[in-house]
């Protein structure tokens, strides 16, 4: 008879634990089992065993034999994207619940997803202090460019209207709700609905632009860091949704802001937000920047959901209770925090290359929470470029011509405006030597009455010219700048006029940058 109920599911994965007819393969180790909120995963040996408990959480249907099977056929399918190395097969298991065959004769009661078994330990969750800067590159890297890799939602498809984009987020309210009994929780919990209804009120039209752009792809759509593991120096990606189509067929920017959020839970937002700004330097998408707390409002209610769910099953010790309650608290605080007001500004560089101008955005991106739209970056997209990718231009000609030279600041100025529009604080990173390429980014602030600052790092030139000689020799960074470029620009810049000084904000070229000294200019104090 195929698993029907809970009961069963837990008297066959006692019976596998405990079991003497696994494959010739079974190790002579204990076979362990880890459960989630809708699995039971076992390890064994080499291999770790899916089965998918018989639930009907609406959000997921694994209430049938049948149902199960396909949702272990997609998640084959679908993870061989991002981790082909850790998903193998999907394996019936035959017999009866108490006395079950892995991958037997005769009629199936369950179906497994075999995997290749890792460490438990190597999860990125488990260890903060593995995820350096150079992996949080690397992972923004491999996100942008799998969501160029993977179709658009057809026009003729259900997923990614404004009304699919709401519907899970109500519902996680209304799930929420049924389990959750704490007044003041309740309470909370009717703030966030209401500030998300707000929200969807205002965003819908820009969500329709959304789906015809193309924005809505079959993601990941379970990205975080419990589903990253670090193996020998290489991030793998993997446990992908695949039992519910349209939580996975969802816009790009609501699958960067779960990771985004992810890490702001963990306790890294300098990490999330250099993620964001590498991914944002690889895809060009600042539109999708006025989402971005919506999506991380959602993706965190998300967390508070399965830690409510978590809660309502049977087993939890009062240990276990007290830090999966522990668990919805921080994500229902998390979410509270995405809704609080913002307060957007207006930055700009100004300096030679070498002097430190990349540095001090850089600086502001991972300290301040600052969106950065680099100059080097946005010139060699408007010439069909890479951001890595050599132009072999001369000083003045191909991709430093003067009229593409124009152009990139043209851009800049349109992407800080999209950065404002979110709300949030942009910088934009280009030398700005001149008078009328800096005027119009203070006329955008002006008009938008907002905080104006321009960045001048000042040091000595023989540290400039020794830094444009060792990045021209790494040939890893984006500018193509070198002595010969230097020496013109040092011969071309133009002072900083007198209505300018009043903006102007000095920052050392070298040693530690002032975050909280422009946090203050900005915010009117310093």
């Amino acid at each position: 008879m195929p698993i029907v109920s809970m009961q069963d599911h837990s008297i066959l994965v006692a019976a596998l634990r405990d079991s003497r007819d696994w494959p010739s393969t079974r190790p002579p180790e204990p076979v362990e089992c880890v459960q989630t909120h809708i699995s039971s995963v076992l390890l064994a040996g080499d291999f770790a065993y899916k089965i998918k408990k018989p639930l009907d959480l609406g959000f997921l249907d694994f209430s049938t034999l049948e149902r199960r099977r396909f949702c272990c056929e997609e998640e084959l399918r679908l993870n061989a994207r991002l981790a082909p190395s850790v998903y193998l097969e999907v394996v019936p298991i035959t017999g009866t619940a108490e006395r079950p065959v892995i991958g037997g004769e005769g009629e199936p009661i369950e179906h497994t997803v075999k995997m290749r078994r890792f460490d438990a330990y190597a999860l990125l969750s488990r260890h903060l202090e593995r995820l350096t800067p150079e992996l949080v590159d690397a992972i923004a890297e491999r996100a942008a460019a799998f969501h160029g890799e993977i179709p658009s939602a057809a026009e003729s498809a259900p997923f990614g209207t404004p009304e699919a984009v709401f519907f899970p987020m109500q519902q996680n309210f209304d799930q929420i709700r049924a389990l959750v009994a704490d007044p003041g929780e309740l309470a909370r919990l009717g703030e966030l609905e209401a500030w998300t209804r707000d929200q969807y009120a205002c965003l819908e039209p820009l969500l329709a632009e959304r789906r015809a752009g193309g924005f809505i792809r079959e993601c990941h759509g379970d990205m975080h860091l419990g589903n990253m593991v670090l193996e020998q120096g290489s991030v793998t990606i993997f446990d992908g949704i695949e039992f519910n189509p349209s939580l996975r067929w969802i816009d790009t920017v609501s699958e960067v802001a779960f990771l985004v959020m992810d890490l702001d839970e963990k306790g890294r937002p300098e990490l999330g937000r250099r993620f964001l700004d590498r991914y944002l330097a690889r895809t060009g998408d600042y539109a999708g920047l006025r989402l971005l707390h919506f999506y991380q409002v959602y993706r965190a209610m998300v967390r508070a959901k399965v830690a409510a769910i978590r809660l309502g099953q049977p087993g939890l010790s009062q240990t276990e209770k007290a830090e999966v309650l522990a668990a919805y608290a921080g994500y229902a605080d998390l979410a509270q925090g995405y809704t609080r007001p913002l307060a957007p500004a207006l930055v700009i560089t100004h300096g030679v290359s070498g002097s430190g101008k990349s540095r001090a955005a850089a600086a502001l991106v991972e300290g301040l929470g600052a969106v950065r739209a680099r100059s080097d970056v946005e010139r060699k997209r408007l010439a069909g470029l890479r951001a890595e990718q050599a132009s072999g231009s001369d000083l003045s000609g191909g991709i430093y011509s003067p009229e593409l030279t124009k152009q990139t600041y043209v851009r800049l100025r349109q992407l800080c405006a999209l950065i404002l529009d979110a709300g949030l604080v942009a910088v934009a990173d280009a030398a700005f030597l001149k008078r009328d390429q800096r005027a119009p980014f203070a006329r955008l602030a002006a008009e938008r009455q907002l905080p104006f600052l321009i960045l001048s790092p000042k040091g000595d030139e023989s540290l400039f010219h020794r830094r444009v000689e060792q990045r021209a020799g790494a040939g890893t960074d984006p500018s193509e700048a070198t002595l010969e470029v230097l020496e013109a620009q040092l011969r071309a810049i133009e002072p900083l006029e007198a209505e300018e000084q009043g903006a102007l904000f000095l920052v050392p070229a070298a040693g530690a940058f002032p975050v909280q000294g422009v946090a203050e200019r900005l915010s009117g104090h310093g």
